[in-house]
């Protein structure tokens, strides 16, 4: 196999589907500034993921960083070190302490058992991350945040399409941020989204990301500039129509590689939650190498001599870089599990486009030691 496998591929429609909003945008010389596709997308994806409001952005980065001006978040946020590392960056950009807490082993989310322990009388919120699209223990949270007046913020860049307890896993918490990133199931080049749940509180996150700006000649708060353009808004306008095809290939994927790998000592996968609709976002598997024969290391860099590209998603933790390292919370023995997951993990090649014979080729890397 000459041919790199990728970790992940974006999904791109025909070209000649997208000319036509290409040349939409060319007529009318809106290019930005909630423009007529912007406007639209917003409609169909509220629609479409089943929640009462959101809001575009030009990255779910921005998203985040927005979201917690939106709620006036200061003080410390409990969070998780399992995750990309924009989820700990955006508290950092707010001026916001991370509080991080250790993960429950069965998916990797935060674990709710650790969550009350960590709240101080500076807790203000609890920035949970939905990892590897699996829903978080929701409603245990929310009871946690409703017992001590906090908010839930929840990081659901790997969540589009999700569905949970019957409905969309952004309905959940008091505000959503997805990600629409190149990687992501559902991507717009770049893009994100915050998804909240009443008029006011839309209102308040479109001036922000527009500077603030509440008309001509008002501006009601130190807004940033992280609005979607047109060419995202329109990609992401004909992605939608491709949403559940390119999930059924992503199903077949995976059950692929539930059926290859469940016979090979040592290397185990994530189950799907109950009561979830999945969007197979990752495929994650764990190293134990005991078992295995062989480390975790060991096998990524056998993979990548190979051509296969996985990923150590997530390695290292975010606690481990420099400038969160010396927080009290990110210390080894506070986060055991973490520590574990982050060390096992390997992000197999999952995107639609992946053909059967390089599927073959990965799992027979994996059988062969």
């Amino acid at each position: 196999m000459n041919k790199p496998i990728y970790v992940t591929q974006p999904s791109l429609p025909d070209l000649e589907e997208f000319i036509p909003y290409l040349q939409q945008i060319w007529d009318n010389k809106i290019l930005t500034n909630n423009g007529p596709f912007h406007q639209q997308l917003e409609k169909e994806l509220a629609e479409f993921l089943g929640v009462p409001y959101i809001s575009l952005f030009a990255n779910g980065t921005l998203a985040l960083v927005t979201a917690l001006q939106v709620l006036r978040i200061t003080g410390e946020v409990i969070t998780t070190p399992y995750s990309f590392v924009a989820t700990t960056h955006s508290l950092w950009w707010n001026n916001i302490k991370p509080v991080f807490v250790d993960i429950e082993p069965e998916f990797g989310n935060l674990d709710p058992a650790k969550i009350e322990a960590a709240i101080t009388p500076k807790t203000t919120a609890i920035l949970p991350v939905h990892v590897y699209g699996n829903p978080c223990k929701v409603n245990r949270i929310q009871e946690i945040a409703d017992i001590y007046g906090l908010k839930v913020i929840y990081d659901a860049a790997h969540c589009f399409g999700v569905k949970h307890l019957g409905q969309g896993i952004c309905n959940f918490g008091d505000i959503s941020i997805l990600s629409f990133h190149a990687t992501k199931v559902f991507n717009t080049m770049e893009g994100g989204a915050i998804v909240c749940h009443d008029a006011a509180t839309k209102k308040r996150i479109d001036y922000l990301k527009n500077f603030g700006y509440a008309g001509e000649t008002t501006v009601m708060a130190p807004g940033i500039n992280s609005k979607m353009n047109e060419m995202q808004a329109a990609l992401g306008l004909v992605q939608l129509k491709h949403y559940h095809e390119n999930i059924e290939k992503r199903k077949i994927i995976a059950d692929t590689y539930r059926k290859e790998l469940s016979g090979i000592k040592g290397i185990s996968f994530l189950p799907i939650p109950e009561n979830t609709e999945s969007n197979h976002a990752y495929f994650p598997i764990f190293v134990n190498e005991k078992e295995y024969g062989m480390s975790r290391d060991q096998l990524y860099e056998k993979l990548k001599h190979n051509n296969i590209f996985g990923r150590r998603y997530f390695y290292p933790l975010i606690s481990e870089f420099s400038m969160y390292k010396g927080l009290d919370s990110a210390k080894p023995s506070n986060l055991i599990e973490a520590n574990i997951k982050a060390d096992k993990v390997i992000c197999l090649p999952i995107y639609p486009d992946l053909a059967l014979k390089y599927l073959n080729h990965i799992v027979e890397q994996l059988k062969t030691k």
